[in-house]
C-alpha cells in the first residue's frame, strides 16, 4: 500500500505581513511542509523545507531547470 500524501498547505500574502513569517518559516522547515502563499486568492510563491528541496535534487529534479 503506498503512503498517504499530505495535503498541500495554503497561507494568505497578509500572514507574512503582519510579522508572522519568521513563524510560518520555521514551520514549514520543521515539519518538512510545502507552502502555497496566495495573494488575493491566488498562488504567488511556493515554499518548501530545505531538506524537500535537497531530497529533489537528490531524485534527479531541478527545479531551476523549469
Amino acid at each position: 500500500m503506498s503512503a498517504r500524501r499530505k495535503a498541500l498547505l495554503f497561507h494568505n500574502i497578509t500572514s507574512f505581513l503582519r510579522g508572522q513569517a519568521s513563524k510560518m518559516l520555521t514551520s514549514i522547515s520543521e515539519e518538512d511542509d510545502v507552502v502555497l502563499v496566495l495573494k488575493n486568492g491566488k498562488p504567488i510563491v511556493l515554499a518548501m523545507s530545505y531538506e524537500r528541496y535537497e531530497r529533489l535534487l537528490d531524485s534527479g529534479v531541478d527545479i531551476l531547470e523549469y
